[in-house]
């Protein structure tokens, strides 16, 4: 960082790079209005227990002014096991919802118009059964198709990088994202297929740029794929999705969001020709930085997810999860849910920010800071095509260990006081933290979500399961196939989540990587 900036370091900066918001190359925002049309989506994720109670959630964020839904997940269902699997002891409900059958997703969603409010499912594994069970949900409930909007996250190569939730290996893997793709942009026209995902990079450890340049070489993957089909870039283009963190470091943040939005806009036109703006444009949901959250001085997260949020929404952000200032501990619970809530609406309606597009616009370090994201984003997507490509790297650990670098060198630095944290290595005042309610596990969860998956079993009909069960197999093995179609079949006829990954694991196998420390 320089002490200061001035127009002599914009003197490298084509004017035509910054532009004007919902114009190429999209640095200023993807829309020419902005917030002045429509107030970003603020989307509170919720997810615990039984279908039952994260309804009950949904429903309690809706009535505080919650404008989108975001699920998340239990640690079975994210890897693709039922309820009742010996590997889901102890876990069913715990760090999300237990979503096994169809009848489940009814009872998630149940009393939510699903046409008027969007919903993003946190998932990735078995991303593409729950948009199955989605799908057949919307068909029962006499929903149109071309009015459902939302996203399955469905990022897997994230999650060989960072998150370790996968279950089958690389190559077939992507092969499901592509059919997400190629399903919806034929079926869901407003549904985005997927969220490619920064945020668990950040969370994983690694820097601001890395998050950036490591998401856009996973789209770039994504996109090649899709392409193999015949599809054409700008029959997809515009449903894809992003998903970043929104971390400390102030003006670091915002400039990051719009060199993202530059940097997308000339891959899809300049190395995948798309032609249509809506192709370049890049759209992405944020959530603050739980990482950055603290146990001690709890009540210092609230400013620190104040900041964070406004970030966001400086760089441009379509929807906003404020994280809980209590997440440190646990899933949050509603009180820290409404401030949570309440910290995005004060920012939308009371703080003005709202009435301008891109307001940090042209400013000398904003401006900067952003050229120099743009170039070292490209720096590292160059390195990675010229080393193979992202898969080849993620195969050779390159990423792993670069994010394990950044990661313990950030541990270094909180350890020695140089990167300072209020409350933990700064700051400490010895005062006793004030009493916190946390959200309570409910030990019963797991009886009710194995009853209704057990109920759903005996009920459906053998002879049809059993036929569509071989028939996943046959199109799985014939890569040319979609395997949406055949698992929206056997959702329909009451498979389980766990039924549909275990048989593939029978062809397919699982991944097992090689750590980087």
């Amino acid at each position: 960082m320089e002490r200061t900036y001035t127009a002599a370091d914009l003197a490298g900066t084509p004017i035509g790079d910054i532009g004007l918001p919902g114009l190429y190359p999209f640095t200023r925002g993807p829309y020419p209005t902005m917030y002045r049309s429509r107030v970003w989506t603020m989307r509170q994720i919720a997810g615990f227990g039984t279908a039952e109670d994260t309804n009950a959630r949904f429903k309690f964020l809706i009535a505080q002014g919650q404008t989108g839904i975001s699920v998340n997940f239990d640690l079975p269902t994210l890897m693709g096991y039922d309820s009742d699997h010996p590997m889901s002891e102890g876990e069913v409900g715990r760090v999300g919802v237990a979503v096994d059958t169809l009848a489940d997703m009814e009872v998630l969603f149940e009393g939510i118009d699903l046409e008027r409010i969007s919903v993003s499912m946190t998932i990735n594994p078995s991303a593409w059964i729950l948009l199955a069970m989605y799908v057949v949900l919307a068909e029962r409930r006499g929903y149109d198709p071309s009015k459902l909007s939302g996203t399955i996250q469905a990022d897997i190569l994230k999650e060989y990088m960072a998150e370790k939730e996968y279950i089958f290996p690389i190559d077939p893997s992507v092969r499901i994202v592509r059919d997400c793709i190629t399903y919806c942009a034929k079926n869901l026209k407003r549904y985005n297929p997927i969220n490619v995902s920064g945020y668990h990079i950040s969370e994983a450890g690694s820097s601001p740029v890395q998050e950036a340049a490591f998401a856009l070489a996973n789209l770039i993957v994504y996109v090649e794929e899709v392409q193999k089909t015949g599809m054409q870039v700008d029959e997809f283009a515009p449903r894809l999705a992003f998903y970043f963190a929104s971390g400390s470091d102030f003006f670091e943040e915002i400039a990051k969001f719009r060199a993202l939005r530059r940097c997308y806009a000339k891959i899809m036109r300049e190395r995948f020709g798309a032609n249509d703006p809506e192709s370049m444009r890049l759209r992405f949901h944020c959530q603050t930085a739980a990482a950055s959250l603290t146990k001690r001085q709890f009540m210092v997260n609230v400013p620190r997810i104040t900041l964070q949020a406004l970030a966001a929404v400086l760089g441009g952000c379509q929807s906003l999860h404020a994280n809980g200032y209590d997440e440190a501990f646990a899933i949050p619970t509603e009180d820290a849910m409404r401030l949570a809530l309440r910290t995005q609406q004060v920012i939308a309606e009371e703080s003005n920010v709202t009435q301008t597009a891109d307001p940090l616009g042209g400013s000398y370090y904003v401006e900067t800071l952003t050229t120099e994201y743009e170039k070292r984003i490209f720096e590292i997507l160059t390195y990675v095509d010229e080393s193979g490509g992202t898969i080849k790297l993620i195969e050779g650990g390159w990423f792993q260990q670069e994010i394990a670098d950044f990661s313990y060198e950030t541990a270094l630095r909180k350890q020695s006081g140089t990167k300072p944290v209020i409350g933990v290595n700064t700051l400490l005042d010895g005062a006793p933290e004030p009493k916190l309610e946390t959200h309570p596990y409910d030990l019963g969860a797991a009886g009710r979500q194995i009853a209704r998956t057990q109920r759903v079993r005996r009920e459906r009909d053998a002879a049809t399961f059993q036929r569509l069960m071989r028939e996943l197999l046959e199109v799985a093995k014939d890569d040319s196939q979609n395997i949406l179609p055949v698992t929206i079949e056997l959702v329909r006829a009451g498979a389980t989540m766990g039924e549909i990954t275990e048989s593939l694991k029978t062809l397919w196998g699982t991944y097992r990587e090689a750590p980087a420390y």
